[in-house]
């Protein structure tokens, strides 16, 4: 698979990267903008959100996809918007299937392992596995995060289809590592708004959870990534993202003890356990080459010449 935007003149490259960038940001202040203005801050790790808060997330994330279409519409005019921001299945359909439950299964066994660190050090209060309602909270997770991918597609839109392919240009090994950097650090401090309010690390203070935001979202994405490259298409990072901001998320509240405080920055994959867990997972697919484009052209390049033989 590869990430080709080697066509595209140098100057519309750049200035497709600062139209897109300025109008995710602006996109993600206006829509925080109500609750900035009201004064909203997030106390509590266990707080529900209310539809005023709920609507502005969702307006928020819909802005990297709006300014991806846009550049690539208006500003680049580098063909199908599908296609350039690799909006369509993997097939054949067993292998997008596969795609798809690797989206489910890396993000879950990451979750896992940072929960198991979390408890070992003694910062997660384990409550234990309540086998009796498992079925139906993790038929309600699911359920939830379906309904929540569209947003999700608003977001990955913009940074798996969009930015990371403009910084990597393919092969070069300096772009690459670029890539990963300057895309995962635009990520994290896209959230600002959120980060000022509490949002990811309720009760902190900005000067904790903008670096460990940067932290975070730096280590994550090489793994959205990775599923975006194995796949040639957004699908599986979107699916991926969606579990680990929903699922991920109720997965520390459901297997922790009901009566005790939870502290992000202390557990799950926004905490350090999930740095370990991600770093660890990141460390391979870079030490097997999994993040690398050129990995997955010469996987499939014997597959399409068979294809083509008479």
């Amino acid at each position: 698979m590869t990430l080709s935007t080697g066509s595209l003149p140098l100057v519309n490259r750049r200035r497709g990267l600062f139209v897109f960038l300025g109008v995710a940001y602006i996109g993600m202040w206006a829509a925080m903008s109500p609750l900035l203005a009201s004064g909203y801050r997030r106390g509590n790790a266990r707080e529900e959100t209310g539809a005023l808060e709920e609507a502005c997330i969702a307006a928020a994330m819909l802005a990297p996809a709006l300014a991806a279409i846009l550049v690539v519409r208006c500003v680049e005019r580098s063909g199908r918007v599908r296609d350039t921001l690799a909006l369509r299945w993997t097939k054949p359909w067993g292998r997008a299937a596969r795609a798809c439950l690797m989206a489910f299964v890396v993000p879950a066994g990451l979750t896992t392992a940072a929960l198991a660190i979390g408890t070992f050090a003694g910062l997660y209060p384990f409550g234990g596995v309540h086998w009796n309602g498992l079925g139906a909270w993790l038929a309600g997770a699911v359920l939830n995060m379906l309904v929540s991918l569209p947003l999700f597609f608003g977001e990955e839109l913009g940074w798996q289809g969009y930015l990371f392919p403009r910084l990597a240009q393919d092969s070069d090994r300096r772009s690459l590592i670029r890539a990963y950097v300057v895309t995962g650090a635009a990520f994290a401090v896209w959230h600002l708004p959120t980060l000022l309010m509490g949002g990811q690390y309720p009760g902190r203070p900005w000067y904790v959870s903008v670096p460990a935001m940067l932290v975070s979202c730096t280590l994550i994405l090489p793994v959205f990534t990775w599923l975006r490259l194995r796949s040639g298409s957004v699908i599986p990072a979107v699916i991926g993202h969606a579990f680990v901001s929903s699922a991920s998320v109720g997965m520390v509240k459901e297997f922790a003890d009901p009566q005790a405080a939870l502290d992000p920055l202390h557990m799950g994959m926004a905490g350090w356990p999930g740095w370990i867990a991600a770093g660890a997972f990141v460390a391979f697919l870079t030490l097997t080459g999994r993040l690398q484009p050129s990995f997955y052209r010469a996987r499939t390049a014997p597959h399409l010449a068979s294809t083509r033989r008479p």
